[in-house]
């Protein structure tokens, strides 16, 4: 990755870890009353103790002093009341360490819309799965509406994008005259990056042989977008060159990219070097992704230089202050799902 100092990305920032520090538990997406899963760190750096996003810091302990530091204008620089980017030794880890990766996003106070969840048997998966539907307030099941894919972080699931908000989301977008649409989540596996990682186990098979399926089955329209956090990011990716352009829309947030072998090795997301690069969305930019490609990360991401290299690919890009949390996401899922509704719109 066009990664230097902290800023490295995935494998090569995960000296002591599969995934890059401070995306280990986050890649577990989670909502409000939901655990942080066994072993994995608060919110924040490697070491655990940092706080996290938006959470204010006080005391005169090292990050108490760190920020008087900024104070006095110590490693800082101020032009046009704004702060020169990268002028702090440390880079992406001090700013982190003094609570300068913004606020966390809160699920909008709102009544969702209809959410059905099935459980399934999917064969491509050789398990059994669950496909969650999630409409707009007042709205049943149609076919006449677009339907967006949402595809899970690594050791997550259908269910805990539910517990991230996406019902809440969509449906405050809607409130606010977003065009309506559906959004179908499904269980990808616990790290496949959403491909065939193991004999008989195959996400993407089921994305694009079982789920029209399934989605047909309930009165709903083939997907027309995709929806991707984290490793659901470059699922995403590698469902649009599946879909060779046929798709109206993609969002990814915080996808998880590599753009080396050495950086994509201590993920254990592939069996080996040829299969990350048959299978790397970045290794694949040549062939037709999707009309409408939107991507947000934020400074503080270990996969931000990755998700840059995407720049020139994107309708939109957005690389707000930020870390790979649950709360980055939520501040920004109010944009994403606005941007879907009106890409999926204009294609209908």
């Amino acid at each position: 990755m066009e990664a230097s100092g902290e800023e490295r990305t995935a494998g090569a920032a995960a000296a002591v870890g599969r995934i890059p520090e401070q995306s280990r538990g986050a890649e577990r997406p989670r909502g409000p009353g939901r655990a942080a899963p066994a072993g994995a760190p608060p919110d924040g750096g490697p070491d655990g103790a940092e706080p996290s996003a938006g959470q204010p810091e006080t005391g005169t302990g090292r990050r108490g002093f760190l920020r008087a530091l900024l104070v006095a204008g110590i490693g800082a620089a101020a032009v046009g009341g704004a702060m020169v980017e990268d002028v702090l030794p440390g880079g992406a880890r001090l700013r982190r360490a003094i609570g300068m990766t913004g606020p966390d996003g809160t699920v909008p106070a709102v009544e969702p819309g209809p959410v059905r969840t099935d459980q399934l048997a999917s064969k491509a998966r050789g398990r059994r799965i669950e496909l969650t539907v999630i409409s707009p307030p007042g709205t049943a099941p149609r076919a006449d509406l677009p339907v967006c894919l949402a595809l899970h972080g690594r050791g997550g699931s259908a269910a805990a994008l539910v517990d991230l908000g996406l019902p809440q989301f969509l449906a405050a977008a809607t409130a606010k005259g977003v065009p309506p649409f559906h959004l179908v989540a499904v269980d990808g596996g616990e790290a496949t990056y959403w491909h065939r990682r193991t004999p008989g186990d195959d996400p993407m098979a089921m994305l694009l042989d079982e789920v029209p399926g399934w989605l047909a089955a309930r009165g709903l329209a083939a997907p027309t977008g995709v929806l991707g956090i984290s490793m659901g990011g470059s699922g995403a990716l590698q469902y649009a060159r599946a879909r060779d352009g046929g798709l109206a829309a993609a969002a990814l947030l915080s996808p998880a990219l590599f753009t080396s072998w050495d950086d994509a090795r201590p993920v254990d997301a592939y069996q080996d070097e040829a299969d990350w690069v048959a299978h790397e969305p970045l290794r694949h930019l040549d062939r037709p992704l999707t009309r409408r490609l939107a991507v947000w990360c934020g400074t503080e991401d270990p996969f931000c230089p990755a998700a840059r290299r995407l720049a020139d690919r994107a309708a939109e890009t957005h690389f707000p202050r930020g870390a790979h949390t649950d709360g980055f996401w939520r501040r920004v899922l109010p944009d994403a799902t606005a941007f879907l509704g009106q890409a999926l719109a204009r294609r209908t």
